[in-house]
């Protein structure tokens, strides 16, 4: 059947498998025979108590997480995570932070209302082109943790490697890129991401939390809703959890799983990444600035050095049925978002307009 879909390269909310709307489609009125929509069931009744714990089943699964780790459901997105993080973490009220981009900038200066918290790293000062490497991390070992962001959204690096921490716990932001490849969730502590990227529509959040860091004293000021081990305790059913959201999250995994897991994911994802950037490289129009071996495989940055000719290709692409490609405002130019479920003919149908608009603007 055809929808008339366009090629959404949005960095969130983004495009979700076409399979999976199918079925959420054929499922919305009336969900195996319960009469009723999954976004009408109470989150108590037997029928959502199956479709969670099947959500945690395949999470646990794709991922492979081991057994001493917590999953947690919950809602606030991955800003709400910059506050949970130290609140739940710090004990010695001091922690390490590396800034590669906007959203570990603002989980440090949000952790910054809890304790005392070190600048591990920055490369602010070059417009954060790469990821730091771990000789030039200055890590506290007193520290309750070290925070990262994985995948830096806007301007398009990614971490190639996992930086050695030592004793102390790492956390890392993995919002844009969770499930976009197989990662040893024991080389951290906490995992923490918001869902539109890769895995739900908005309203999903996911903590992957190691047991030994969940805390029953935890200081008065923490709002249960933010409590790590309450949240535990009641298997993400402390409040009401974002329940359609945790629904499409278990087609989404069921679809990941069907392909192959997250390693055919990642051959899928790179090849994607690999025809995007390929393209850059050979062009006499536009410009990728990072690092090669820390450029992100789900956002592609480019740009021309004319603003003009930037504008023109963002209105042009849109009419071409590419929407979204306007890069952040803090950075200009444009970003193409390929998450898992942007089909190869996407990233294809964007190298042959970037080709053909630069033999017409060159």
């Amino acid at each position: 059947m055809s929808y008339d879909r366009i090629f959404n390269f949005s960095a969130g909310p983004s495009m979700l498998p076409v399979s999976v709307l199918e079925k959420a489609r054929d499922e919305i009125l009336n969900y195996q025979g319960s009469g009723m929509s999954v976004m009408e069931m109470s989150h108590r009744s037997k029928v959502y108590d199956n479709i969670i714990k099947e959500a945690e089943a395949l999470l646990r699964e794709v991922m492979s997480i081991p057994d001493n780790y917590k999953v947690l459901f919950v809602q606030g997105g991955a800003s709400l995570q910059f506050a949970a993080v130290p609140m739940n973490l710090m004990k010695t009220g001091k922690a390490d932070y590396i800034v590669t981009g906007q959203f570990s900038g603002k989980a440090y200066k949000e952790a910054q209302k809890y304790g005392e918290i070190n600048l591990a790293a920055t490369t602010k000062d070059e417009n954060f082109a790469r990821i730091p490497r771990q000789e030039e991390l200055k890590l506290n070992p007193d520290a309750d943790y070290v925070h990262i962001c994985f995948n830096n959204t806007i301007f398009g690096t990614k971490w190639d490697y996992i930086p050695d921490t030592g004793d102390v716990p790492l956390v890392a932001d993995m919002s844009s890129c969770i499930l976009s490849e197989p990662i040893d969730v024991s080389k951290f502590g906490v995992i923490y991401a918001g869902a539109q990227k890769n895995v739900a529509p908005a309203g999903l959040t996911i903590v992957i939390v190691r047991e030994d860091l969940l805390r029953e004293d935890l200081p008065d000021y923490v709002p249960t809703i933010c409590n790590y081990s309450v949240m535990a305790a009641n298997d993400s059913m402390y409040n009401t959890p974002p329940c359609y959201p945790i629904y499409i999250c278990k087609l989404v995994l069921e679809w990941i799983k069907e392909l192959g897991g997250l390693e055919k994911i990642k051959e899928i994802n790179s090849g994607k990444a690999a025809l995007l950037y390929n393209c850059l490289e050979n062009s006499k129009l536009f410009t990728n600035p990072n690092a090669k071996e820390c450029r992100s495989m789900m956002n592609v940055t480019f740009r021309a050095e004319d603003d003009e000719i930037n504008a023109k290709f963002v209105k042009e692409a849109t009419a071409a049925g590419m929407s979204n490609l306007k890069g952040h405002r803090s950075v200009g130019g444009m970003r193409a978002s390929i998450y898992n479920a942007m089909p190869v003919e996407g990233v294809e149908k964007l190298v042959e307009f970037i080709e053909k608009f630069e033999s017409e603007n060159v």
